[in-house]
């Protein structure tokens, strides 16, 4: 084993430890508990080490270094999950190599991805990202609570597109246990309306506890897994 293996190993397997102290804390499966490794800035030699580690599912935020990865570790089987702020003339390039898209803000995303899945001939799995920011924040990411019906009717409707939860980050400046909190409640009245569209995508290295205390299916951790990102070239 590699210098680099041996660091994404150790890196990982405290990850693990961290979910399963969480989830036994929570009066959860571990096993309920499914882990994004976030590759971003990360290259794809460090993909295939997560992969032989056991990693199947990996993340990207950047559209253009996500393309390139997917297709340089084609011959993994990995699900390819986008997680950043998706525009909306990319949205069928994603779709043509995503598995799941976890940032699905707006309508306007829609036609795009569904576009995508439907060349691909393959269906990708959305989750509408929720805002737990104030509305007047700047630059805030997700849609507003009240706008997700509306989305989650588009994606429905959408053939090739399935809806499969919601994706939420806690604010900066925020006590991430009572963002997760009201993260909560909104996914309790979002599956009361879509009993299938169940996953919750919560938390990253510094709040993922906080996260699977408040029900999140699936954590998203880059630098407690990989450690510091490299500089962006």
């Amino acid at each position: 084993m590699t210098a680099r293996s041996e660091e994404i190993a150790a890196g990982l397997a405290a990850v693990r430890e961290r979910i399963e102290t969480a989830a036994d804390k929570a009066g959860r499966a571990p096993e309920e508990i499914g882990l994004v490794v976030v590759a971003k800035f990360f290259p794809a030699s460090d993909v295939r080490i997560l992969a032989d580690l056991g990693v199947t599912d990996v993340g990207e935020n950047r559209h253009q270094e996500a393309q390139a990865k997917a297709a340089e570790c084609a011959d993994l089987a990995l699900r390819w999950h986008f997680i950043g702020r998706l525009q909306s003339n990319k949205a069928a390039a994603v779709a043509s190599y995503a598995d799941v898209v976890e940032s699905v803000d707006r309508l306007k995303l829609v036609g795009g991805l569904q576009r995508g899945a439907h060349e691909r001939s393959h269906p990708v799995d959305v989750l509408l990202q929720v805002s737990l920011d104030p509305p007047d924040r700047e630059g805030r990411a997700g849609a507003a609570p009240e706008d997700l019906p509306a989305l989650a009717s588009a994606v429905e409707e959408a053939g090739m597109l399935h809806l499969a939860g919601l994706m939420a980050v806690a604010p900066l400046g925020e006590d991430p246990d009572a963002a997760f909190a009201r993260l909560a409640e909104i996914r309790a009245e979002f599956v009361g309306q879509h009993p299938a569209a169940t996953r919750l995508s919560a938390g990253m290295s510094g709040d993922l506890e906080q996260a699977i205390a408040h029900g999140a299916t699936h954590v998203r951790v880059g630098s407690a897994v990989l450690g510091s990102r490299p500089p962006v070239k």
